[in-house]
């Protein structure tokens, strides 16, 4: 059974109760929990220092093994906050098949917006005034 979930959740400092939080999170919270870094370039442009990730958006990784490695978002894991981008991938052990490696969005940069929704550009003006 999941343990309830308060929004009163005073900080606090210790890591097991930040790890409850997080886990115990409704979808819509574990959403928010998925900002990613701008370029510098991009930060400049639209008056942010950071966005949700969606799909179709183009990251760089930052840390890990496939650091320096740049693609576009091919699916977002809102419930285990895992990204899965493209040119990211596992070679499983028959050797014959490839697997997108799941990513902290904590270790990504947006390069490239997807600005195909209207609402996330109307958004995005709305924040830089």
């Amino acid at each position: 059974m999941k343990t309830s979930y308060s929004k009163h959740w005073k900080a606090s400092t210790q890591p097991r109760k930040q790890r409850k939080y997080r886990h115990n999170a409704p979808l819509h919270v574990k959403g928010t929990m998925l900002g990613c870094h701008l370029t510098k370039e991009l930060r400049a442009r639209h008056g942010t220092r950071a966005l949700r990730v969606r799909t179709g958006d183009k990251v760089r990784v930052m840390r890990g093994t496939f650091k320096g490695r740049e693609g576009r978002v091919e699916r977002v894991d809102v419930k285990a906050g895992k990204v899965f981008v493209t040119k990211v991938e596992n070679v499983k052990k028959d050797g014959a098949t490839k697997v997108l490696y799941p990513l902290n969005p904590s270790n990504l940069m947006i390069v490239e917006i997807d600005m195909t929704d209207k609402r996330r550009a109307e958004k995005l003006k709305a924040q830089k005034k």
